[in-house]
Order: structure tokens, then sequence, then C-alpha cells
């Protein structure tokens, strides 16, 4: 059983998290149940951004069979909080806050996220992040430094434009692709760099 947890924080980019659950029938070739954990910034963007409620969002998501359940960071009591119930999970945090990532780099497990991420990394499973900053200060490069080193993936959101985008979709769908290139998961979401032929 192969699961996939979602993380979504404060940070703007809630776009590619939306993006990112849109391609529920790919992901679910490859895990078997996919989770979401949000903060309560997290809905705050969300709705701001998309114009659209995430809690909604969830339910309808989570009516379609997409995604077998969701939470609140501030939630204790599910599986997710222990690294019992995480043997062959991979996570995605998306977009993923600074102060995110702070708490992150320096091991600080006070809700469900940062409890839930750690403990994947901790039983070996892919941990990606996909901070949406700038500029970024020393203090965000030393601490996504940090994750890097612990094994983390950093994927910033920082969109190629080879594919030549023609709208904000094309941008976004190209960072939900390198998303799954890291998770290891076959797609054709953008045009691959061919050269300059």
């Amino acid at each position: 059983m192969r699961k996939l947890i979602i993380g979504t924080t404060g940070a703007s980019g809630a776009a590619y998290f939306r993006g990112l659950l849109e391609q529920c029938d790919l992901v679910k070739k490859y895990y078997d149940e996919i989770y979401v954990i949000y903060t309560d910034s997290a809905i705050d963007v969300y709705n701001f951004e998309n114009d659209e409620d995430l809690l909604s969002f969830l339910v309808k998501r989570h009516n379609e069979g997409c995604v077998s359940g969701f939470y609140s960071s501030k939630r204790w009591d599910t599986a997710l909080a222990s690294s019992s119930g995480l043997v062959n999970t991979d996570m995605v945090i998306v977009p993923c806050s600074m102060n995110t990532v702070a708490r992150l780099a320096h091991g600080i497990q006070d809700n469900l996220l940062t409890r839930a991420a750690l403990s994947v990394l901790r039983m070996g499973g892919k941990l990606v992040i996909v901070p949406r900053e700038t500029p970024l200060s020393i203090i965000d490069l030393d601490n996504l430094y940090r994750l890097a080193r612990y094994g983390v993936y950093v994927l910033p959101a920082s969109p190629g434009f080879y594919h030549r985008p023609r709208s904000v979709s094309d941008i976004v769908i190209f960072i939900v692709g390198k998303i799954l290139d890291v998770l290891g998961i076959e797609h054709g979401l953008y045009r691959r760099w061919q050269g300059f032929a």
C-alpha cells in the first residue's frame, strides 16, 4: 500500500496545490491513497487566490474518490501523526512557506504537517517541498540547504519557458509536472526540452 501526503501551507501559489490534485487519475496509478494536510493560512490563501473554498474543493475531491482523507494541521488524532503508519509513504508540500521550511530544517514537529513530513523522511520516503518565495534571505537559503542535505527534494516554483507557455495554467502545469518527475510518475504534461533544433 503506497500513500502520498500532499501538504499545503499559507505561501502564495495555491494554484500549484490545486493543479497537483487535478492530476489525481495520474497520481493514483502510482499511489493507492492520497491524503491532504492543510494549515489555517492555506485556507485563507487558497480561497483568496482561487476564488473558491478550499474545504469545499477537498470535499469534492474526496467524494470523487481522489482524496482518501484530509486533515487540518491542528489534528493529532490521525494515523498520519505516527511514523508507524507512514511506511511506503511520500509527501509533497506545495506551496511550502518559509515558516514551514524553517520548522522542518530544525526538526520542529509542532503540528500534523511538520510531524508527518519529518516522519516520512525518518521512514525513508521522498519529501518534496515547493517553496514559493522571492527574494530569499540568507536564513531561507541556509534552511533550504539544511533540508537538501537531509535528503529533501527542494523544488522551487520557478517555471521554465522552453515549453513556451501561453497561459498561467501552462506555467502551473509545468511545476506540477516537475513534482511528478521527482515522484517518479510518468506523464506528458509539458513538452520536454529537445534542444534548439
